[in-house]
């Protein structure tokens, strides 16, 4: 036994001399949890990378649970198939074409917000509910310049969302994209706000407005016009695109302010078109050099380089050279950010500038106008043919018309499939430039002209980049 003894004494006290070193010289990895639903991260790892850290356990700004805002929003975002049915194939039928993206539900009885480019030159929208309904939707009006239309379905108490206010969003902060990609229905990422303001060139012409929200929520073909929420499930932007060279998410999304959107479908929904307002300027963002030369403190703001005749600005006294720092009180940065918020108001609201001038900041007043020099809003003309014919007209926007190269003329919105115009094979995006001969200019002139004629009609136009005159012949009774 006494010949053991020295050999057991010797192995207790290497370990024990083991466990002191191992506790002096090596801390094992510690996990920290916070809350009933976090996610357990390493604290170690933490201290390791976050050096001037004094605590590793890390406790985000905002919740990382997102059951809340996702259960919110599910119920209110849509499925939409927009169908064109174009001429007659060789078989002998129209050939079939159309397209898919999400939309949102708005109100309780039936409004849904989608992107342009989703129901462009459709015929026939169909949505398809959170529980598997589908409904024939109605195009109640669109702009191109925002990307932004609004459908209306005859349906009542339906789950909708609220709009959040867009302008209070930061970068950083957490958002959810909802939507249909691939067709796959009720789908939910997360991703945060990585920039505001963005001008991606997406949309084309000169009166376009893009000043996106930048996300990293994944956003895939299918995703157009579905929502962007925030944390608490209030809309605050309309997904619209992507910048991609494969065609799928490589981690840019962005999507329309709903500030800018609640006012396009106020207008959308109670005249039929938008009510643009316009400062009368051509404008360039800022830079470094130029910004030194006039004596401003920093590159931030907008350079006047051009003052329209007879515009609002003109009218204010602003003049070249000037650069519009705030607006209605908020500082302006960019080009992007300056027509965001113009494009929030109608011809005849007055809103303040703020600009710089040699040296000095000044304010002024000044009354919107349209891009005809107007401070009155006016209504769309021609739904009232939707009825009757089961079609809609408008008044070609200028952009419009200095593409197609028509002076004037009626474009055909919307055609109800079934109708008597459905029959003749007219496609939305007509340009009605004479009715039984004689020459419209203008939706107005093209609904009375329709509405006067006895019973026979002949429908003379044009459409986008076909150089061919189109006749259309039907009668309004048969």
């Amino acid at each position: 036994m006494r010949k053991y003894l020295p050999l057991a004494i010797v192995c207790v006290a290497s370990s024990m001399l083991s466990v002191l070193l191992y506790a002096q010289f090596f801390q094992p990895s510690r996990i920290v949890w916070n809350g009933e639903d976090g996610e357990a991260k390493y604290a170690g790892l933490v201290d390791k990378l976050l050096s001037a850290r004094t605590n590793g356990q890390f406790i985000s700004s905002a919740p990382t649970n997102f059951t809340e805002s996702a259960t919110i929003a599910t119920p209110a975002v849509v499925n939409i198939r927009a169908l064109l049915e174009t001429g007659n194939s060789i078989w002998g039928g129209g050939a079939l074409t159309g397209s898919s993206g999400s939309g949102v539900i708005m109100s309780p009885d039936g409004y849904i917000v989608t992107n342009h480019h989703v129901v462009e030159r459709s015929n026939d929208i169909k949505v398809t509910l959170s529980d598997k309904r589908t409904y024939k939707a109605k195009l109640v009006g669109s702009d191109p310049s925002t990307d932004i239309a609004l459908l209306k379905i005859q349906e009542t108490r339906l789950p909708f969302l609220v709009f959040g206010n867009s302008d209070s969003i930061h970068v950083g902060e957490w958002v959810l994209a909802v939507g249909n990609p691939f067709n796959l229905e009720s789908t939910v990422t997360a991703g945060i706000v990585s920039a505001k303001g963005r001008n991606i060139n997406i949309l084309g012409g000169g009166a376009s407005i893009e000043s996106f929200i930048q996300t990293d929520a994944a956003v895939n073909p299918g995703n157009s016009g579905g929502a962007l929420v925030n944390t608490a499930g209030e809309l605050v932007g309309i997904n619209t695109a992507i910048i991609t060279e494969s065609g799928s998410y490589e981690g840019y999304s962005f999507a329309v302010p709903s500030n800018l959107v609640q006012k396009i479908l106020r207008d959308l929904k109670e005249f039929g078109k938008v009510q643009r307002a316009y400062l009368g300027v051509g404008i360039q963002d800022l830079d470094s050099e130029t910004s030194m030369d006039i004596g401003l403190p920093n590159a931030e703001g907008v350079l006047v380089n051009r003052i329209a005749k007879a515009g609002a600005a003109s009218d204010a006294g602003l003049e070249e050279g000037d650069v519009i720092i705030g607006f209605n009180g908020t500082p302006v940065r960019s080009t992007s950010e300056l027509q965001e918020h113009v494009g929030r108001y109608r011809p005849g609201d007055q809103v303040a500038l703020e600009y710089w001038r040699k040296g000095r900041k000044n304010r002024i007043s000044l009354t919107l106008k349209d891009g005809n020099n107007n401070v009155v809003v006016s209504k769309i003309q021609g739904n009232e043919l939707e009825e009757e014919l089961g079609m809609a007209v408008r008044d070609l926007t200028a952009e419009e018309r200095r593409t197609i190269r028509i002076k004037g003329g009626a474009i055909v919105t919307s055609i109800r499939r079934g109708s008597i115009v459905f029959d003749t094979n007219m496609q939305p995006g007509f340009v009605i430039t004479s009715v039984n001969g004689d020459r419209v200019s203008s939706a107005g002139e093209a609904v009375e002209a329709i509405k006067n004629a006895y019973n026979s009609l002949t429908l003379d136009g044009y459409y986008e980049g076909e150089p061919d005159l189109y006749s259309y012949r039907f009668r309004k009774n048969e």
